[in-house]
């Protein structure tokens, strides 16, 4: 479906509960709805549905905060609490009640109970129909009562979606929903329409879940005869083996995946494909997802979490980040992976590496891993695989070759010619003198090129590793 011509400002939002993590879920509806502003040079907005205030704590507050910081998505002006607007949800309800959109409904809920126990008795709808929808105001108890919506009883209602295409649904089949309940606190369906309009809110970029709530919202605009947004439903991210994403399936919040070393201009990368496409384009920077993006390209399926084309291009983005972003980025996983930090020496030895390794990494501890002769000080500790290598004859050559090396200038050329010059005068292929190199530089059998650690550790070091293994 083609979406509606943009005619003022873009705003969108991202509205999500402050009850638990910050789902991988939510942290793409979120992506979504920045994309969307940002490209169209629009607004997006931050508000946190903190109503039910038993299951909201702060801490989750701050869990959505870290994780969009940490996501990279900026939004604009203040975070707004819906929490703090519940005497304009109550200002709205008592609106419509004086224009006669709303009613007074003094059913208990024991009454409501027994009129669906007898609905179902007679096979009948169970969707409550209050007696008090067009009850004479004289005829009023002194009672506590809820405003409900008059709702349409005829016809239909339709949610012109950008995704979904149009979703009609028959006004019988919705009841007059509560908008505000006894003790005069709002429900979430009006206060999620009435936020949205004070915030000029001009597209609902969110889960397909919602999908139905809009038929009802959609009523409450009509109601206040506000201008309705554009709704986008987008469907719900599964597992790998097509089931709703879950806990079973491993890493969920999205500060799990921080945790584990995604680098977060990847993740953008790989959320943004995750249910839109911009033909076959699967590697992209930021700039290009802000061009591309529009509501036309998110599909009707739900799409699969894929933890190796994940992998594949967190690689891809961590191989052409500045060295100096990537540093920051690592010391962020750290941090959130709550290992220890970096001093200053590992700082400097880790920015003068990354050039060497980040080409070969696909996640944050990988390419740790592969900087590790970078990391790590003297006296270097050998692994067990590794000193297989450090054997009597090994040692022998580790000597010579130490004694060539002081020679030589410190250039690629003259690294690989002094090496090749002990090699070939003990009959040796290259790779046999590497193997203790390897050891001796970074106590591991697996390291990058043993010139590109010379290279990057410089002559007095690596001068310094060969002989505390030399014979």
């Amino acid at each position: 479906m083609s979406q509606q011509p943009v005619t003022k400002q873009i705003v969108t939002r991202f509205a999500p509960s402050p009850t638990g993590y910050l789902h991988i879920g939510g942290a793409r509806t979120a992506l979504f709805n920045w994309l969307f502003a940002r490209g169209h040079g629009g607004k997006f907005l931050l508000r946190i549905e903190d109503t039910d205030r038993e299951r909201s704590t702060p801490e989750a507050t701050a869990a959505i905060l870290q994780g969009l910081d940490w996501l990279g998505l900026d939004y604009d002006g203040e975070v707004v609490s819906q929490a703090a607007g519940v005497a304009r949800h109550a200002e709205v309800a008592h609106e419509m009640l004086a224009a006669g959109r709303a009613y007074k409904c003094f059913a208990s809920q024991e009454e409501i109970a027994e009129f669906r126990e007898a609905a179902r008795a007679e096979g009948r709808s169970t969707l409550y129909q209050s007696p008090w929808r067009d009850a004479d105001p004289a005829t009023y108890p002194d009672a506590p009562f809820v405003i409900r919506l008059r709702a349409p009883r005829e016809g239909a209602t339709v949610i012109k979606d950008a995704v979904q295409g149009d979703v009609t649904i028959r006004n019988d089949q919705l009841d007059d929903m509560i908008c505000l309940r006894s003790d005069g606190t709002p429900t979430y369906m009006l206060a999620v329409v009435v936020d949205d309009h004070d915030m000029g809110v001009t597209h609902v970029i969110r889960g397909d879940d919602h999908l139905t709530n809009a038929a009802r919202q959609i009523q409450v605009y009509q109601a206040m005869g506000w201008d309705v947004p554009v709704f986008a439903h987008i469907p719900l991210i599964h597992g790998p083996d097509g089931k709703k994403l879950s806990k079973r399936h491993g890493a969920v919040g999205l500060e799990q995946y921080q945790a584990m070393g995604y680098p977060a201009s990847g993740m953008r990368n790989y959320l943004a494909r995750l249910g839109w496409s911009h033909g076959d384009d699967e590697f992209f920077s930021d700039e290009q997802a802000k061009e591309w993006f529009d509501l036309d390209g998110i599909g009707k399926s739900p799409s699969r979490l894929d933890f190796k084309k994940l992998e594949s291009i967190c690689g891809q983005h961590i191989a052409i980040s500045p060295d100096a972003q990537l540093l920051g980025e690592i010391e962020s996983y750290l941090a959130a992976a709550e290992k220890k930090p970096l001093d200053a020496t590992q700082r400097e030895g880790l920015l003068a590496a990354l050039p060497v390794v980040k080409g070969s990494a696909k996640i944050l501890p990988q390419l740790l891993e592969k900087a590790h002769f970078a990391l790590t000080s003297r006296p270097i500790e050998v692994e067990e695989k590794a000193a297989k290598a450090l054997d009597d004859v090994s040692r022998g050559i580790l000597k010579e070759l130490t004694f060539v090396l002081r020679r030589a200038n410190w250039s690629r050329e003259e690294l690989e010619a002094a090496v090749g010059e002990v090699a070939s005068a003990h009959g040796l292929g290259l790779g046999k003198v590497a193997a203790p190199m390897r050891a001796a530089l970074a106590g591991r059998a697996a390291t990058p090129s043993v010139f590109e650690m010379m290279l990057v550790l410089g002559q007095e070091e690596t001068l310094a590793r060969l002989s505390d293994k030399a014979a």
